[in-house]
C-alpha cells in the first residue's frame, strides 16, 4: 500500500499534483495546530466579554442596545461567509487546475468581499466611539473593542496575505510550495469565519435577545 493511500483526503491536494499532494496533509495539519492557540486567545477574550456583560461591567456607559446596528453586523456576516465560500472557488480551481488567472480572479473576489467586511465593520467602530462607546469607558467596552478588533485585525491580515499570494502566483505560477501556502491560507480563511459566527451569535444577538 502506497504512503498516498494513507494521506486524509481532505488535507491534500489529490495525485497530480507532485510533492505538494504529500507535502500538503503534515504541513496543513501543522498549520491547523496553530490556529488553535489562537483559538484559544479568542476563548479567553470571549469570556470575558461575558464576565462584563452586566450593569457593573458596562459601569453606566453605554450598552448594546445603544450602540449595536444589527442590521450592518448581518451585512458583515454575509461578506465574510460569502468569502468563505469563494475561497471554496480558490481551492477547486487549484486542485482541478483550471489556470493561474482563476484562482487569481477567485482570491481578488475573496480580498474584496473581506475588505468589504471591513469597511462596515470601521465604520461600526466610528459610529460606536462618537456615541461615547470607546474602550476606556466600561470593562464591557473594553472586552468588546479587543474581541472584535482582533478579528478584525486577522482579516486585515488575511487580506494581505491574499494580495502576497496573488503577486508571488502572478510572478511564479502554481508551482508546488505555492499550493500548498494556498491550502494554509484556506484554512486561515475560514478560521475567520469560525470565529465571526461566535461573535455574531454570543457579542450581538444573546445580549439584543
Amino acid at each position: 500500500m502506497s504512503n498516498n493511500s494513507n494521506l486524509y483526503p481532505g488535507l491534500n491536494l489529490g495525485d497530480g499534483h507532485g510533492e505538494a499532494h504529500e507535502q500538503a496533509e503534515s504541513t496543513v495539519f501543522g498549520f491547523w495546530v496553530f490556529l488553535m492557540s489562537d483559538l484559544i486567545i479568542f476563548g479567553i477574550l470571549f469570556a470575558s466579554y461575558a464576565s462584563y456583560l452586566d450593569p457593573v461591567g458596562m459601569a453606566g456607559g453605554p450598552g448594546p442596545q445603544d450602540l449595536f446596528d444589527i442590521k450592518s453586523v448581518a451585512i458583515q456576516t454575509g461578506f465574510l461567509l460569502l468569502g468563505g465560500v469563494a475561497y471554496g472557488g480558490v481551492s477547486l480551481a487549484m486542485k482541478y487546475e483550471h489556470g493561474r488567472a482563476r484562482v487569481i480572479g477567485w482570491l481578488l473576489v475573496c480580498a474584496a468581499l473581506g475588505a468589504g467586511f471591513l469597511f462596515f465593520e470601521v465604520k461600526d467602530f466610528i459610529t460606536q466611539a462618537g456615541k461615547g462607546g470607546t474602550p476606556q469607558v466600561s470593562g464591557w467596552l473594553s472586552s468588546y473593542w479587543t474581541l472584535v478588533g482582533l478579528h478584525g485585525v486577522h482579516v486585515f491580515s488575511g487580506i494581505l496575505w491574499i494580495l502576497a499570494m496573488v503577486a508571488q502566483i502572478a510572478i511564479r505560477g502554481l508551482d508546488e510550495v505555492l499550493k500548498v501556502r494556498l491550502s494554509m491560507l484556506g484554512v486561515f480563511w475560514h478560521f475567520l469565519d469560525l470565529v465571526w459566527v461566535g461573535i455574531f451569535s454570543f457579542v450581538f444577538l444573546v445580549p439584543l435577545a
